[in-house]
């Protein structure tokens, strides 16, 4: 049997409705999850279970997925927008102060909302209110956008990129949902779901059965202003940039055996982030917050009694 979690309503100041799990003391210190594609909250159910006696957990199904809002424009989709609806979140539950945990697109939005968030931050109702990241295999937006540029292997990973933003594929979504999309860009390299029992399997199937759905999942693509060059264009060093370091204690997990981020997006960021911890979790792929459940919460555990 699947576990299944409990989910409210939360109706948010940026004009969508999110389905949210909440779980654990309200009066606890707050750790919010966000999830990447193409899953839900159920990405963090091990760590759910396993924080929630100790913290209050909350973990949206974010806009575009499963029954969330999914507005229908691209532009509703940007990264600006996609990090305003957490801090709105945390607004609507009466969250003053949060931990961010985040994989995949949802730790590239962690990283976003721990840069506005950290004390100095840009947004004044927003600064300060983040005290902790934690980033399980997503890609550090100026060294990904640098490796794109420089590294094959990384732009030859990152192809499938393409395939996502190229409205050409609509049709193929329609009649085929996520599924096809993804058979489309992958081929044969497609995960055949790792340690996801059966019944996990055929929940993401059920889930992608919803186009409205499928087309929001793929608009976090289209609205991403992340250049991916075709295999064909020259390698070229970026211009030079002065990204904003992120102060506050953050642990990175990275699974080593990542398809579609290898470890070089580990390179430098050190300097980017100085406050860092890294966990390297060998033989693991992309997915490490389900196929290595006991590693993560391990590692989660550890930060966060370390800089409580």
């Amino acid at each position: 049997m699947i576990d299944d979690f409990q989910q409210q309503r939360v109706a948010l100041s940026t004009g969508v409705e999110l389905d949210v799990v909440d779980l654990g003391p309200k009066n606890a210190p707050t750790l919010i999850f966000l999830h990447g594609f193409p899953e839900s909250h159920r990405t963090w159910r091990h760590q759910l279970r396993h924080l929630s006696g100790q913290y209050r957990c909350i973990a949206p199904d974010q806009r575009g997925y499963r029954g969330s809002s999914k507005p229908a424009d691209v532009a509703d989709y940007a990264p600006d927008k996609l990090v305003a609806d957490i801090f709105a979140l945390a607004d609507a539950l009466n969250v003053q102060n949060f931990t961010i945990v985040g994989h995949d697109w949802g730790g590239a939005i962690a990283l976003g909302v721990a840069l506005a968030g950290q004390a100095g931050g840009p947004n004044p109702e927003w600064a300060g209110r983040v005290t902790r990241a934690i980033i399980a295999n997503a890609p550090h937006p100026a060294i990904f956008q640098r490796l794109l540029l420089t590294n094959a292997d990384q732009r030859a990973a990152s192809q499938y990129m393409r395939a996502f933003r190229d409205t050409a594929n609509d049709g193929l979504i329609r009649d085929h949902g996520i599924a096809g999309l993804l058979i489309h860009a992958f081929g044969d390299r497609v995960p055949s779901g790792g340690v996801n029992p059966p019944e996990e399997i055929e929940r993401l199937r059920a889930d992608w059965e919803d186009r409205d759905a499928c087309f929001g999942m793929v608009n976090w693509y289209r609205a991403s202003p992340v250049n991916v060059p075709d295999m064909d264009a020259p390698y070229a060093e970026p211009p030079a940039f002065d990204f904003p370091k992120l102060g506050m204690p953050t642990l990175v997990i990275w699974a080593m055996d990542d398809m579609a981020l290898p470890p070089c997006n580990l390179d430098g960021i050190d300097a980017l982030i100085p406050n860092l911890r890294v966990a390297e979790v060998a033989g693991c792929g992309h997915f490490v917050p389900w196929e290595a459940a006991d590693r993560v919460n391990a590692e989660i555990d550890q930060f966060l009694a370390e800089t409580a």
